[in-house]
């Protein structure tokens, strides 16, 4: 069978997800569930591009590791964007449609907590959203017990020889790790002595500048179409997410700054 556009890419598959539930439909939805889809497609390649980071940064590759980390900003900015054709939908806008949402939430994206577990926010209680057994709460749970990208990181600067504390590299993985004094100290001799490996500590910090940045750009654009109402399914909305913002993701590489 002749391998074609269509065929590989599965568009006719594709082009059949989208499934507003208005009445009419109401014109905008298609716009809200093309852009929230492809939010989710963005959060597969990213888990896809880190979890290959991982393997990397365990095999101490340092400038594919690098090449990865640049590509994953690329998509964080791409994130960032997107939100720009969210801020054309106005308060009216969604409000035709917002009642169809029912229960639905975003922050019931599994993909988006895997995420947020990859970078180190692990929290047991947020596997209470799905149902035990499910795939969606095996996922988590299995993200919930592994090291995270700053655990490999860590263990990929003591694989060339930087000392990394024990109690650091060898600590509980469903716990929120802990700034550490003794790596700060590792990060400042490396961005005055190792080049290269500065130069991924840049990469990530980076990614965290954009994490934060399209986590603000989120914030606002919820502010200025829901005000200050309930979100869906029951969240509190932009109270809950005001409350993310500014949280590094490495802390350690923020700490370091006014130290030089």
């Amino acid at each position: 069978m002749t391998v074609t556009y269509s065929s590989y890419l599965k568009v006719d598959e594709l082009l059949k997800c989208q499934h507003p539930l208005s009445e009419g439909p109401e014109h905008d939805e298609l716009l809200f569930i093309t852009i929230h889809q492809s939010y989710e497609l963005w959060f597969k390649q990213l888990l896809h591009e880190l979890d290959f980071l991982i393997r990397l940064f365990n095999q101490g590759e340092q400038n594919r590791a690098l090449h990865t980390l640049k590509r994953v900003d690329a998509i964080y900015r791409t994130l960032i964007q997107q939100v720009d054709i969210l801020e054309t939908l106005t308060p009216l806008e969604f409000m035709s449609f917002r009642d169809r949402l029912s229960t639905a939430s975003g922050f019931q994206s599994y993909q988006f907590r895997e995420l947020e577990f990859l970078y180190g926010a692990k929290d047991a209680k947020k596997l209470e959203n799905y149902p035990a057994g499910s795939e969606h709460h095996q996922r988590l749970q299995k993200r919930l017990e592994s090291p995270t990208l700053w655990d490999a990181f860590l263990k990929f600067l003591a694989g060339q020889g930087h000392e990394i504390p024990g109690n650091v590299l060898n600590r509980d993985y469903t716990q929120v790790a802990e700034p550490s004094k003794a790596v700060q100290h590792v990060l400042i001799d490396i961005y005055r002595n190792d080049p290269l490996v500065s130069e991924i500590c840049e990469a990530l910090v980076d990614i965290d500048t954009s994490l934060q940045q399209w986590r603000y750009r989120h914030v606002k654009m919820v502010e200025r179409t829901i005000g200050s109402k309930m979100g869906t399914g029951g969240s509190t909305g932009v109270g809950y997410l005001q409350s993310t913002l500014f949280r590094p993701v490495f802390p350690d590489l923020w700490a370091i700054r006014s130290e030089f």
